[in-house]
């Protein structure tokens, strides 16, 4: 079929140039086109290529009577809606030689695909949910023959409500694992958040097998771990780190390699940018860097508050947890008014509820976790012990201080036989703004999520749980919440450590950490602080 359309072409390029035809010539063109006229290319895709001038005539033009009479042979023949002829290249399937001389010079093809696929709009995002598995459709085989004869809806309750449990115990033997156990958690969860996510952006753009793409997206996830992760490794470990020849390179120009292996992702994504595919390309780019600001920067925040103390991880994400627990409860029981249109199901009544339970509980687990100092004490490396320790003084965050209450509850106190003051871990207030985050802020993280899936028509990010969805499901309220831990600590809680500030001057060379002491020692006396330790 190809050869014999060269041949076509070959014969028209050695005839005298074709005349424009007259408007009686146009309008004399053959009536009948039947489907012997036309000729099918099977090796590729359905399509049409006209043999016409640069372009088939514009509608109101001479000779347009002639090309609505080939869209309308075209639409019989593969059953498609009307679209303009001039506005859409594409590839060549369906060959046919018109014997007017209006069609003598030039090929233009026509694909229905193409009219999707070859121009980058919003046309391309249909309905996910198919292409995407659904975690709250998904239960084991075991418990869809015990719960066989069970109403939907407490079959979805007993459901969710095994399997938070287990991912409750989960929880509690990680922190059983201590800090690193921890660490590798909130690594895995991540890489897996960074998986659902991508893998919504390749159904949504259908990369069309563009190469190397996926690979590009998780060559800047790793990218992006080297970074954030060197980064804390240098502040915690730094010192350890550096008495290694080859490692101390790594930790001095630390920034510099990453930089660089940024340089060379962004240089293969250039090297790999394919034409007609460009607006797809760069929307995965942007979609890959979304994510990875989503996932690994959250991550990156995470590992810091747990280098602060477990307390600060532990509770902020039991706050979450209660929250999202009790509001389920409190909306399944008691919800009949909606609360927000991007999620019907959730209610006032759920929020409120849920609100109330997570301030009351994160107060008596603040309580709880003060008084162990495993829990409270920052995780440091100590150059005398030589290994990373979670000893230490507790600070005055974690010591019970006593608290005068406001005279106008005196009269009440006193009728209940209360004192006028309480003595309480300063801990335990700050809970209170952290709760408060959690019951009111923390849900529109989730809200955040629920119209990113209703945007693309899905249910779940995933189906890794069943009952709950994937994991993104469960942690987008935990990255919200990482965040403003993050802020709040570095805001009203961190101060200079003297600790960290010794393990940066072990990093110094020797002549250099002399000049320090001599330097801070003549500062001292001139102070007068040195002098009274002597």
């Amino acid at each position: 079929m190809s050869s014999e359309l060269r041949s076509r072409k070959s014969e028209t390029a050695t005839e005298a140039p074709a005349q424009t035809p007259t408007e009686a010539e146009s309008d004399t063109v053959t009536d009948e086109v039947t489907k012997e006229d036309l000729a099918c290319d099977e090796g590729s895709n359905d399509g049409i290529s006209l043999l016409s001038r640069k372009y088939l005539p514009k509608a109101g033009t001479k000779g347009s009577n002639v090309g609505r009479r080939i869209i309308n042979v075209y639409q019989k023949l593969r059953k498609i809606k009307p679209r303009a002829f001039t506005s859409y290249p594409c590839k060549p399937c369906l060959y046919t030689h018109y014997s007017n001389r209006w069609f003598s010079h030039a090929e233009y093809h026509l694909s229905a695909d193409s009219l999707k696929e070859d121009i980058d709009s919003e046309d391309d995002k249909h309905d996910l949910s198919s292409k995407i598995p659904s975690g709250t459709n998904k239960t084991p085989g075991v418990l869809n023959v015990i719960l066989e004869n069970v109403p939907e809806r407490w079959r979805n309750w007993t459901i969710r409500g095994i399997f938070t449990c287990l991912l409750i115990a989960v929880f509690c033997l990680t922190i059983y694992g201590g800090p690193l156990a921890l660490m590798v958690i909130t690594l895995i969860v991540q890489v897996k958040c960074f998986e659902e996510i991508i893998n919504i952006g390749y159904t949504v753009y259908r990369i069309h097998g563009l190469p190397w793409f996926r690979s590009l997206s998780w060559y800047f996830l790793i990218t992006s771990n080297y970074f954030f992760y060197g980064e804390s490794l240098v502040d915690y470990f730094g010192v350890l780190i550096s008495r290694t020849d080859y490692l101390r390179v790594l930790v001095t120009y630390h920034r510099f390699f990453s930089f660089c292996l940024y340089c060379i992702g962004f240089v293969w994504f250039v090297l790999s940018l394919v034409h007609k595919y460009y607006m797809k390309q760069f929307s995965l780019f942007a979609w890959t860097h979304v994510a990875l600001l989503i996932v690994v920067t959250q991550s990156y925040l995470i590992i810091q508050n747990i280098f602060e103390g477990l307390i600060w991880f532990i509770v902020p994400v039991s706050m979450i947890v209660i929250n999202d627990i009790w509001a389920y409860v409190f909306g399944f029981f008691f919800g009949r008014t909606p609360l927000i249109k991007l999620s019907p199901k959730k209610t006032w009544e759920g929020f409120i509820g849920g609100g109330v339970s997570t301030v009351v509980f994160g107060c008596f687990l603040s309580y709880l976790l003060c008084q162990y100092q495993y829990f409270i004490c920052p995780i440091e490396y100590s150059e005398k012990l030589g290994r990373m320790t979670m000893d230490c003084e507790p600070s005055p965050l974690f010591r019970p201080q006593e608290y005068m209450l406001p005279e106008s509850v005196s009269p009440v106190l006193r009728l209940f036989g209360f004192k006028k003051s309480i003595h309480m871990y300063p801990f335990v207030l700050h809970s209170l703004s952290l709760s408060l985050f959690s019951s009111v802020i923390g849900p529109f993280g989730g809200f955040f999520a629920s119209g990113f899936k209703r945007a693309f028509k899905i249910k779940d990010f995933g189906d890794v749980i069943p009952g709950h969805g994937g994991i993104m499901d469960r942690f987008d309220c935990q990255y919200l919440m990482a965040t403003f831990v993050n802020v709040y600590i570095s805001s009203f809680i961190r101060s200079p450590s003297p600790q960290k500030l010794l393990q940066q001057v072990f990093t110094l060379k020797p002549e250099q950490q002399l000049q320090l002491y001599y330097s801070l020692k003549e500062t001292l006396e001139n102070q007068r602080i040195l002098s009274g330790f002597e």
